[in-house]
């Protein structure tokens, strides 16, 4: 890795989410570091890990995507190192590479590195960026008239969150780094996934197209991180273009999003269980603060945030270990997931983003 001092954040945040986040953030760490491998354990306790279980090399990228988090929200000295050390033991375990069958995790492992590099401006973390970058590309076929494939040994089956995740890394690498290729690569690839999986009529965001090779597409499945990733890819292009268009259609579909699946009559989100979809609503609270940046007033997204850090916070935890789980309204049973432990931190870290008082760091 390359020698670089660390952008210390010019501003942190304060106040009694940031404390919040800030003990979960360490309760996380303190739970679920395998001292052997240098990443986090999949289960806590940890010996509820099976021999020859899957390995969800993806949940690792959320990891480093909450020590970033962490590092702006409080720019504490030593996280840099941290963040270092966790990287290259990622890249090692995964085989002394990031690269993966499945374009998504190399997607989310990407717009996390991006993310290092842009809070410690490091190359090294560019260079694995841009690397991943790549590889991703090839991703693109003609299988229903364009569209990334999900993973690399089955191309002809496209979804929500190899493309719209794509979508956002490619506008934010023509936002840092200035290449009108990757604009355009990002709105393509955004294009196809607005064209194919979204419902012309509200905005909601189905997952994806041919996974059985029947050529349908999986509408049953109303995944909260499929509408935080087209959110989010609006909210990038829009930025990058000023056309309103895409604005409107992230507002759309979180409009959309918060109508299907919040419980009746309230702002709380659903329980979506373990595994894979135990990360879903942190991805889709992560990607609304970022539509809150370029539109404060959008409605509801700060109250349906805002109300399950409430809920979370004083029905969901289980102290002291500070674990939660899939369900923000009570506190888990054990073993509990890494999936949902992140997921219940990057709730508390937007909360703390939004309500926080920003503070000479």
């Amino acid at each position: 890795m390359s020698e670089t001092s660390a952008r210390r954040p010019s501003a942190k945040y304060t106040g009694v989410w940031s404390e919040r986040a800030a003990q979960m953030h360490n309760d996380l760490f303190t739970c679920y570091t395998d001292e052997q491998t240098g990443i986090l354990a999949q289960w806590y306790p940890q010996a509820a890990s099976k021999e020859g279980e899957n390995f969800y090399y993806w949940w690792q990228a959320h990891v480093l995507d909450v020590l970033v988090d962490a590092w702006e929200r409080s720019g504490e000295a030593e996280l840099p190192q941290r963040i270092a050390r966790f990287c290259h033991s990622l890249e090692s375990y995964n085989g002394n590479t990031f690269k993966h069958n499945y374009y998504d995790d190399m997607e989310w492992t990407a717009l996390a590195l991006l993310r290092a590099y842009d809070t410690t401006g490091d190359s090294w973390y560019k260079e694995k960026t841009l690397d991943l970058w790549e590889d991703i590309k090839t991703a693109w076929n003609e299988h229903f008239g364009g569209g990334m494939a999900w993973k690399k040994d089955q191309l002809d089956y496209k979804n929500t969150p190899a493309n719209a995740t794509a979508a956002i890394l490619a506008a934010r690498l023509y936002r840092r780094f200035g290449d009108s290729e990757n604009l355009a690569w990002s709105k393509k690839i955004y294009a196809w996934n607005l064209t194919h999986l979204v419902d012309p009529i509200t905005g909601f965001v189905w997952d994806g197209i041919n996974r059985l090779g029947d050529g349908q597409i999986d509408k049953e499945w109303t995944f909260t991180y499929c509408q935080g990733v087209f959110i989010g890819a609006g909210v990038e292009l829009y930025q990058c273009t000023g056309d309103a268009a895409y604005l409107e259609q992230a507002q759309r579909t979180s409009a959309a999003c918060f109508d299907q699946v919040c419980e009746p009559d309230s702002d709380l989100l659903p329980d979506e269980g373990i595994d894979d979809t135990g990360l879903f609503k942190g991805i889709l609270i992560r990607y609304l603060v970022e539509l809150l940046r370029v539109d404060p007033e959008c409605p509801r997204v700060r109250g349906v945030i805002l109300a399950n850090a409430e809920r979370l916070w004083n029905a969901g935890v289980l102290q002291p270990s500070g674990l939660c789980g899939p369900s923000w309204k009570e506190p888990p049973t054990l073993p509990v997931q890494l999936s949902v432990q992140l997921s219940g931190l990057m709730l508390l870290e937007a909360a703390a983003i939004l309500t926080g008082e920003l503070t000479d760091a």
